[in-house]
């Protein structure tokens, strides 16, 4: 028997604090899809960060004007409506307040995040 749609409010989702701001993270109890969504608020403070399983599609929603995305150390302008798509192994962080949906493949798993200095993550 196929699986029934889901509709979800992402907004209703509680928020977790992540490397680039608060993710409402959503769809990883689901079978017939092989990845995550999150709705993203980042902050001004985003850390750089980099995941060595994972595929991420930043779909920018909304953000500051003048708002970049640093991905391996290059500075790419954003506005809404752009998406990037972020390979594996590739730095980056978002520079400005953004509200962005995040793509994620394969499920997100926390374990995943990765920095390159020695502070504590957020």
């Amino acid at each position: 028997m196929p699986a029934k749609p889901t509709v979800l409010d992402l907004t209703t989702l509680p928020g977790v604090s992540c490397p680039c701001g608060t993710a409402r993270r959503a769809f990883a109890d689901r079978d017939e899809f092989p990845g995550t969504v999150h709705l993203t608020e980042i902050s001004t403070d985003a850390r750089e960060h980099y995941h060595k399983e994972h595929t991420e599609i930043y779909v920018i929603l909304a953000c500051q004007p003048n708002a970049i995305m640093i991905l391996d150390g290059e500075e790419v302008s954003v506005a809404p409506h752009h998406a990037i798509l972020i390979p594996p192994g590739v730095r980056h962080r978002a520079v400005g307040q953004m509200t962005v949906l995040i793509l994620c493949t394969p499920n997100f798993d926390p374990a995943d995040e990765h920095f390159d200095d020695s502070a504590v993550p957020k």
